[in-house]
């Protein structure tokens, strides 16, 4: 059996898509526990995550996507992580590809996957038209294409609390600072789900403010 892997679902709101997401890490066949952080959820999520019999830790009052990340890490068991966004999907067989890439070589300390982009089947025809969709996989996405050794989060810390977005950036300048490697593997582990609440849709000019704040940081000590 497989080293325990955590999968941590940041979601507020989420239950219109989350109980596909868990078929699909069920269909996994990984030993794995399934950390959802209902974030302030008004709506069914805590409830369908544990019918599901994943660990669901609450917020009271919504902290954001980051914050929610922080918890599901502080409350991890697993020796490797996966942030997984409750509205994509996992490929069939995707984790043990991830996990045996990892964990056969110790000189690494994450590895990353493709992405492909699908349109959510309840969108019309006019809303398809209007959105932005990847033709081809493509990596870059942290969530369901990134499985780390939980290890590494004892050299670079949480992510940032101010943060509400923009953390995969500030994680890998982190990893970069610390000489930890990432490998990247040409297979697509996730399906990233297209449609009209999503995250990187609704909050694009929070992105580009923390975007520039971790940019800010960077160039800081540079400049002194």
């Amino acid at each position: 059996m497989n080293a325990l892997i955590s999968i941590i679902i940041p979601v507020k709101n989420g239950a219109n898509y989350l109980e596909e997401a868990l078929a699909c890490i069920e269909r996994q066949g990984m030993n794995v526990e399934v950390i959802v952080v209902d974030d302030g959820s008004e709506d069914a999520t805590g409830a369908l995550a544990e019918k599901h019999g994943c660990t669901v830790l609450r917020h009271e009052r919504s902290c954001g996507p980051v914050a929610a990340k922080n918890t599901g890490l502080h409350a991890a068991r697993g020796s490797y992580i996966l942030f997984h966004d409750h509205d994509d999907r996992l490929r069939e067989n995707a984790l043990q590809t991830l996990y045996e890439a990892l964990a056969e070589d110790e000189s690494i300390a994450a590895v990353e996957a493709k992405v492909q982009d699908f349109f959510s089947p309840e969108l019309t025809d006019a809303q398809r038209k209007e959105m932005a969709l990847k033709a081809e996989p493509y990596f870059g996405l942290f969530t369901g294409a990134v499985l780390m050794r939980k290890a590494i989060f004892d050299r670079i810390g949480d992510f940032p609390a101010t943060l509400q977005a923009g953390e995969r950036i500030d994680w890998e300048y982190k990893m970069k600072q610390h000489g930890l490697k990432i490998r990247k593997l040409n297979f697509v582990s996730a399906e990233r789900r297209v449609h009209t609440a999503n995250f990187g849709r609704t909050r694009r000019e929070q992105e580009f403010r923390d975007y520039a704040a971790i940019l800010r940081a960077r160039l800081g000590p540079k400049r002194s």
